[in-house]
């Protein structure tokens, strides 16, 4: 089963769970020598594998050990611009995102007084 954006948090995770648990498998690992390589808890691992919330960093190392690491980058694509944030920037990098300006807000200084309005 694919993990889809309309499944719930826990859902994901218990997917994610399940799928550590078949590679730890297909490696013939049990789940204390999965722990004690990632060095973590076996408890840990468990909750992992249930699909409980874990740290990140405990993933990590479990996804490190049956060496799916390279599947990260992804997950969450390398930090490169966008050709047309580069050309929005004039070449240079973008460091923020500004928030656009407002249609019909008032300058900071300016005060409104009774009467103003109408």
């Amino acid at each position: 089963m694919k993990i889809r954006e309309t499944l719930s948090d826990e859902a994901v995770l218990k997917m994610l769970g399940d799928r550590i648990t078949r590679q730890r498998l297909d490696l013939g690992l049990t789940q204390a020598m999965l722990a004690e390589q990632a060095g973590i808890s076996k408890r840990t691992l468990e909750r992992l594998e249930a699909g409980a919330s874990t740290q990140l960093t405990s993933f990590i190392r479990v996804l490190r050990v049956l060496d799916l690491i390279p599947g990260l980058d992804q997950l969450v694509p390398a930090d490169e611009p966008s050709p047309m944030a580069l050309l929005r920037g004039k070449g240079r990098t973008p460091q923020r995102v500004r928030r656009p300006a407002q249609v019909g807000t008032q300058e900071p200084d300016a005060q409104w007084q009774w009467g103003d309005d109408g």
